[in-house]
């Protein structure tokens, strides 16, 4: 390793093949690791992609080859690695439905012969020729999935499915071939086809369920990389250009035009306009930008145009450290080894040693029979701890538990976070669209005079119709709503940081804005209007006055409105135990206000996407289970750190991609409603592993023949298949109680 150290090293992300669960990622990063030359190797499971870093020494196909000799593979192309990525998980999504679709049509005609003509010669060559595709070509990845396991001498729900199922597609095929062998010792040979294509079939749906969330998980990215323009306008030789985006560098005089995004970061140096921010701040409200202001990649500009001035490019802009950083959240958390995976680690062993344990004993003391008692009871203990009800017993409760929350406007898009759910004793709330509504709208209106206020809001009308400022809009809307018709206005200015003013048909001046505008116009407020306006400002509104020459004629307030039920949601939040934060990138002042209206004292102000999901590192660091609820591309960092990620249905695209759930109506109280969901889901997965291994707890004892020396008594393998098919009947039941359920 010193001698690595001295060497030039080379840093490059592969998109890696082969991975399907967590187990496999470290695995591939093992083996990376020890492979000569290779300084580090770091997979991220979430995008399939490996980071590693190598000598110069060391080339890309010498780590593709240390892969593929334990059955994973390396991507080497010099395409962007995100695109790579995407269009492997798509063609694997479109393999595994193409096996899902096809095992599922084979397997229907051999239930069925199973089940109703069990007795029929031709039938059982027909139900061999239909399983075997099924098994062998469409059931392959859990064979080569269980053999990659043994390789480490581990076990998991691929070495259950391809034992069982292999272990009764022989014994089926020996007795289709050669029944006389158990005819001659007076035993029916029966076969077993449709447990094990059932098994396939079903558990092969599971892995879709999962490829299918997988692939949502590069969605996000490819929006987020999509908020940044493929060209831009740049002044070169004082000329202006459309070059690429890939060639723009620092110093570069860039020139942005109403609505056009903004392309990198840097600081204007002409012009001035409003720019949508809504992607750092999560704020509603676009921000002003004059001489000297910073403006960030991927925000939107408004109405106005402007230049400036270059200073990061590339990675180094604020929107790709966004994506860098949502990279690395949704990579750092290794899914929760799933419980099925784990039983089926320490029982695969132990009924594979009962079964040898049972063929043994049978050969030492059954006798004249010892062969015949040994095969069939052998084989009578591997045939009912066949894995078709513990395959079943995650997937059935997860989608009666996923169709309950989409009954209560709940879309669940990955399995890990209903499991998880109920766990959550942390909760952090984005305030705007969250808590509110995410739209500025005008919440008060006093007019201060009794005279002529019909005529009075037609001008207020006309000037904020003229208006750029975004304020402007929520009180056109306002007034449009009540069917006032604006009249005419000349002279209209815009007043920088302060308002506008204009002068109507009989040339009188009036303004709207801000307190400073009032003063150096010299218009006086009353103590009411002050007072008034300090009680709004305290309520988390923002203040705008229309006056004329004389006298303030009208105090508006305007502000994003909280949500009805955001209230009592997070009462109920807090009666559950679970500790509530609110996080914002708006003024401490408005935090406050919105905090105490909803009975909130834990909060941060002002805080940056980085902040808020360094935020849920933080308490995740002290032992929680964190929720992050957010609308927001600000929230989508903190969204992919989280445990539990929830996206409101009114926010952005990406939000909803990232975030595993999505509260369809944007209602808060649908929240605690998704962790109530999540504990009767995963009782159900309790209750239904209890019932798949109820059988087998009393199954295995009785296959082996521990009843033999008491009354005679065998379990014949078709019993055992029966016993195991009862089971599964057991678990879909079971599963679908939680539809009577109320959250």
């Amino acid at each position: 390793m010193m001698e690595i150290e001295t060497q030039q090293l080379t840093k490059r992300t592969f998109p890696v093949t082969g991975m399907t669960c967590a187990a496999c990622a470290s695995s591939v990063e093992t083996i990376l690791q020890y492979t000569d030359g290779v300084k580090s190797a770091n997979v991220n499971f979430a995008t399939n992609t490996v980071q590693v870093e190598f000598t110069e020494e060391t080339d890309a196909e010498k780590l593709n080859q240390a892969l593929t000799a334990i059955g994973y593979g390396l991507i080497i192309s010099d395409e962007n690695t995100s695109k790579v990525v995407a269009e492997v998980q798509a063609e694997e999504y479109q393999k595994i439905k193409s096996r899902t679709i096809w095992s599922g049509i084979l397997t229907l005609p051999v239930v069925v012969i199973g089940m109703f003509f069990m007795d029929w010669e031709l039938g059982r060559w027909i139900s061999l020729i239909l399983t075997i595709p099924v098994l062998f070509y469409f059931g392959q990845p859990f064979f080569s999935g269980a053999w990659k396991k043994a390789k480490f001498r581990k076990a998991n729900m691929d070495t259950l499915v391809a034992l069982s199922t292999g272990i009764a597609f022989l014994f089926s095929l020996a007795n289709t071939i050669y029944p006389e062998f158990w005819l001659s010792r007076g035993v029916m040979p029966h076969v077993y086809y449709e447990a094990a294509s059932v098994i396939i079939t079903f558990i092969t749906l599971g892995k879709l369920l999962e490829a299918r969330a997988k692939s949502n998980t590069t969605s996000a990215l490819k929006k987020l990389m999509g908020l940044q323009p493929k060209t831009l306008k740049a002044k070169i030789d004082g000329v202006e250009q459309e070059i690429p985006i890939e060639a723009v560098q620092k110093g570069y005089e860039i020139i942005v035009r109403p609505g056009e995004k903004i392309p990198v970061d840097g600081s204007v140096i002409s012009g001035n306009s409003y720019v949508d921010e809504s992607m750092i701040s999560g704020e509603p409200l676009a921000v002003e930008k004059k001489n000297g202001e910073a403006v960030f990649a991927g925000t939107v500009n408004q109405k106005g145009s402007f230049s400036f001035i270059a200073e990061k490019v590339g990675s180094e802009t604020l929107l790709s450290q966004i994506i860098l950083r949502v990279q690395e959240a949704q990579g750092s958390k290794a899914p929760v080894q799933k419980l099925v995976d784990k039983i089926a680690g320490i029982f695969v062993p132990i009924v594979i040693s009962i079964s040898i344990l049972t063929f043994a004993v049978w050969m030492f003391v059954g006798g004249y029979n010892a062969f015949t008692h040994a095969l069939m009871n052998s084989i009578a203990v591997l045939v009912i701890a066949c894995p078709c009800a513990l395959g079943l017993a995650t997937p059935t409760a997860i989608m009666v538990g996923v169709g309950k929350g989409a009954e209560n406007n709940i879309l669940i898009k990955d399995a890990e976070s209903l499991e998880l759910a109920h766990k959550v004793n942390a909760v952090i709330l984005d305030k705007t669209g969250t808590i509110t509504s995410g739209k500025t709208s005008l919440t008060n209106l006093k007019w201060a005079t009794e005279n002529g206020e019909e005529e009075y809001a037609r001008i207020l009308l006309a000037i904020e119709s003229a208006s750029e400022h975004p304020l402007a809009e929520a009180v056109v809307k306002a007034l449009s709503e009540k069917n006032i018709s604006p009249t005419s206005i000349q002279g209209f200015q815009s007043i920088t940081g302060n308002g506008v003013e204009a002068k109507s048909e009989s040339g009188s001046h009036y303004y709207v804005g801000n307190q400073k505008l009032l003063s150096a116009k010299g218009i006086e407020l009353d103590s009411d209007s002050l007072t008034t306006a300090e009680t709004w400002r305290n309520e988390a509104k923002t203040v705008i006055f229309f006056a004329n020459e004389s006298e303030v004629l009208a105090i508006i307030a305007i502000a994003d409105q909280i949500k009805e039920s955001s209230k009592v949601a997070i009462e109920t939040l807090k009666t559950q135990g679970i500790d509530v934060y609110m996080l914002t990138g708006d003024n401490a002042q408005t935090a406050k206000a919105v905090a105490d209206q909803v009975g909130l004292t834990n909060f941060k102000a002002e805080v940056m996407p980085s902040d808020k999901s360094d935020f849920v590192k933080e308490l995740q660091a002290k032992g929680k289970i964190v929720a992050m609820v957010g609308d927001g591309i600000n929230d989508s960092e903190a969204l992919a750190q989280a445990d539990v990620s929830i996206a409101m249905g009114h926010g952005s695209d990406i939000a909803m991609d990232v975030a595993k759930m999505t509260i369809i109506s944007s209602d808060l109280q649908a929240i605690p409603k998704a962790f109530n969901l999540s504990k009767l889901t995963v009782n159900g997965i309790h209750q239904n592993l209890f019932w798949a291994f109820i059988y087998n707890l009393i199954g295995i004892p009785i296959a082996a023949g521990i009843l033999y020396p008491i009354n005679g008594f065998l379990l014949d393998p078709m019993i055992a298949g029966a016993a195991m098919a009862f089971s599964s009947v057991s678990v879909v039941l079971n599963s679908l109680r939680l539809k009577t359920k109320k959250l």
